[in-house]
């Protein structure tokens, strides 16, 4: 059996980029909010750019999915730290 390879990362990238995609998450939710708090959902519905909504509808469920398999590892981690107990 050949051993399993561990990738190498550069750790202080991935936080640089984790960073800023934080502050771009930020952004994009308060203009999502700036939206929601001006408009009804059925303004947005019958006035809005069917391919434009359908593009951020997308764009929401796939942060949505990756976001909840990183939280989904994050727990499973925690669990089986006995620190966490």
């Amino acid at each position: 059996m050949v051993p399993a390879v561990k990738k190498q990362i550069d750790a202080n990238r991935l936080r640089a980029e984790l960073a800023a995609a934080s502050v771009e998450l930020l952004s994009a939710q308060c203009a999502a909010d700036r939206v929601r708090l001006q408009y009804t959902s059925q303004d947005i519905v019958e006035f809005s750019e069917r391919k434009t909504l359908k593009r951020a509808i997308a764009s929401a469920e796939s942060l949505y999915s990756f976001f909840s398999q990183i939280d989904a590892q994050i727990k499973q981690q925690e669990d089986g730290n006995p620190e966490n107990r």
